[in-house]
């Protein structure tokens, strides 16, 4: 604004003094004849070229102006463009980190799934403590579920699939606490299929590896009757002494005292 204001000034000037200059011949003849008019023109003359100079500098100030504010303008949209740039970027960015936290966020879930599965499964490897006919021992999972589903097919009269069941367990954990029991419950088994040689074996193994069981005193009674169903009287007999002699107090006993009288 300011150079337009001067560049308006000076066009101004430059219209009066291009009048006074027409002017100058006319009266050139009367008022300045002498040297002193001449140089009075050629003042005037000087500052005409200098107003023009200083004209042209302002023409050239105003467009250089101009030249310096597209400049401007053009690095205000580059910076403009930059930001939306940036901007988008950004938005970008936050989608990706969103994206980041959720996939952690499910990672770990997982993990803990995992390791709480892996627990679950390590948990039925670990030896719990189990008490079976009296007997407490530790015992794998494995082995307290095998023995129980043997022993609820018993219980359900499929006396021979429960010998398979006890047999298999017997031969599969040869030194578990639960081996007394299952040869009880696989000697009954097979006395109940009539093979009385094979309980009579499960019956004085229990008798021999633990003759202290709970279920020793029954087992000594189950022998004998495997003896009397084979008509080993001698032997029977002996069995139920013994078992008398060993547990006088037990119900078995009791019960083969009157086998006893019985076989006289």
């Amino acid at each position: 604004m300011q150079a337009s204001a001067m560049i308006y000034r000076s066009a101004k000037v430059l219209r009066t003094l291009a009048i006074s200059c027409a002017l100058v011949p006319l009266a050139q003849a009367g008022l300045f004849e002498d040297e002193e008019a001449r140089r009075a023109i050629l003042e005037l003359r000087q500052r005409v070229d200098t107003l023009q100079q200083g004209t042209q500098r302002a023409g050239e100030d105003l467009r250089r102006a101009g030249d310096d504010g597209s400049q401007v303008r053009r690095s205000l949209l580059d910076l403009q463009t930059q930001i939306e740039t940036l901007r988008v970027e950004a938005a970008k960015l936050r989608g990706q980190n969103e994206q980041l936290l959720r996939d952690v966020s499910e990672l770990q879930r997982q993990q803990k799934d995992m390791a709480q599965g892996v627990d679950e499964r390590l948990r039925q490897f670990e030896p719990v403590k189990v008490n079976v006919d009296g007997q407490e021992f530790q015992a794998d999972a494995a082995e307290k579920r095998d023995f129980e589903a043997a022993l609820t097919v018993f219980r359900t009269g499929k006396f021979t699939e429960a010998q398979t069941a006890f047999a298999g367990f017997v031969r599969q954990y040869p030194r578990s606490g639960y081996v007394p029991s299952a040869r009880f419950w696989l000697g009954n088994a097979q006395y109940a299929g009539r093979e009385y040689k094979e309980a009579i074996g499960n019956f004085r193994a229990l008798l021999t590896v633990a003759p202290k069981h709970a279920r020793a005193p029954e087992a000594a009674l189950s022998m004998a009757n495997c003896q009397i169903e084979l008509k080993e009287t001698k032997g029977a007999r002996r069995t139920l002494e013994d078992l008398i002699a060993a547990f006088p107090q037990s119900e078995a006993a009791s019960a083969a005292k009157e086998r006893l009288a019985r076989l006289k």
